[in-house]
């Protein structure tokens, strides 16, 4: 079974517990909070996210925050995240297609059916082989060993 990461700040909270709701039985989930309605900082649940899956602890993650935009940058803090906020289909195959992403991110406005055919479809979408996408992605891996 595909196992997920699953992470929000407050904003995302609402969102994040109805994925779970809706994947639980087609995935193996793991919930990286936040718990609750209250305030917190973002990056906290990002780094947890992002070091679960760097460890290939999960296979994916799903991150959501107000907007999606903060989660995102905190998440790709952590060496070997790529992580994207997706708003369409073209985007979640995209990202999975050419850039190998391996977290995607969501605002917490984002519709559940809508949030649900995302992350299915970015579970589906196979990582490209095609040379010119492996030398980018290699290009991005080896800046981040190098420089951060």
């Amino acid at each position: 079974m595909i196992k997920i990461g699953i992470a929000s700040d407050h904003r995302g909270y609402v969102l994040k517990q109805q994925i779970i709701d809706r994947l639980i039985n087609q995935y193996d989930i793991t919930d990286c909070g936040t718990t609750s309605m209250e305030s917190v900082d973002y990056p906290d649940y990002a780094f947890k996210l992002g070091n679960l899956v760097a460890k290939k602890e999960v296979d994916f993650g799903i991150a959501i925050c107000g907007t999606g935009i903060g989660i995102s940058i905190a998440c790709n803090k952590v060496r070997g995240i790529r992580c994207a906020k997706v708003d369409t289909l073209e985007e979640a195959i995209a990202t999975r297609n050419d850039n190998d992403s391996n977290i995607i991110a969501f605002g917490e406005n984002t519709p559940l059916d809508k949030a649900i055919k995302l992350i299915t479809t970015f579970v589906k979408t196979k990582s490209s082989t095609d040379a010119k996408h492996v030398r980018r992605r290699n290009k991005i891996a080896e800046y981040e060993a190098e420089k951060c």
